[in-house]
């Protein structure tokens, strides 16, 4: 499978289209400018993609500012006909309105999810398939999709370079997201590349290794 970024929003979060076979994946469009938008279309239709998922590994604002507007465009074909998310995150997205009053920023309100993800859930893509890991602390309903064949995990806002997701918003726990990082993260292979919801793409053995976080962790 081939994973493109695409940085966006004043919040430099990492919008993704994953694709194989000519079926696509979109997961966390965080786009809030006419322009982010436009490169995220341009870029299917460069691919000749048929956007078969809407994904999103949670409900913060800076993960669904383009929800509405790509629904709108690809829910018709997608599976299940919208989005897809755990249903945890719920109550943050019906209260996207109120998230964006917080950070001091508009929203168009995104519409309710077609289909709740769960633990150990496939899903198909192309020839290939993704893993759905339930990967809470970050947000009560965090999720990040395992792709073992080709080596990679798309988790959202839970691990990063050298950091790992805050738990200072609704329902964030410290705890919780570093148990989820230990047995969800940490049993992967070292080489498993992690795509994170901000900055650079890492690897499960850099993070074990290096991260200031993990010190002294192991997996479950």
């Amino acid at each position: 499978m081939t994973v493109q970024s695409f940085v966006v929003s004043p919040f430099a979060e990492n919008c993704y289209i994953v694709h194989g076979d000519g079926e696509a994946a979109l997961i966390d469009p965080g786009t809030t400018t006419p322009a982010e938008r436009q490169a995220v279309l341009d870029y299917l239709d460069a691919q000749d993609l048929r956007v078969r998922h809407l994904l999103l590994t949670h409900a913060h604002i800076d993960h669904i500012f383009g929800c509405a507007f790509f629904a709108e465009r690809y829910g018709a074909e997608a599976d299940h006909g919208g989005w897809q998310l755990h249903r945890a995150d719920l109550p943050l997205l019906d209260h996207a309105p109120v998230q964006a009053e917080l950070f001091g920023v508009r929203i168009t309100p995104p519409p309710a999810p077609t289909h709740f993800l769960e633990e150990g859930e496939v899903i198909e893509l192309g020839s290939g398939s993704f893993s759905v890991l339930h990967t809470p602390g970050h947000s009560p309903g965090s999720v990040s999709f395992y792709n073992a064949a080709d080596g990679f995990v798309l988790g959202g806002d839970v691990l990063f370079q050298g950091s790992i997701g805050r738990t200072d918003l609704w329902e964030g726990s410290m705890p919780v997201l570093l148990d989820s990082i230990r047995t969800q993260f940490l049993t992967l292979p070292d080489d498993t590349v992690v795509y994170s919801g901000h900055g650079p793409a890492t690897t499960v053995g850099r993070e074990h290794e290096t991260n200031p976080f993990l010190t002294g962790a192991h997996a479950a």
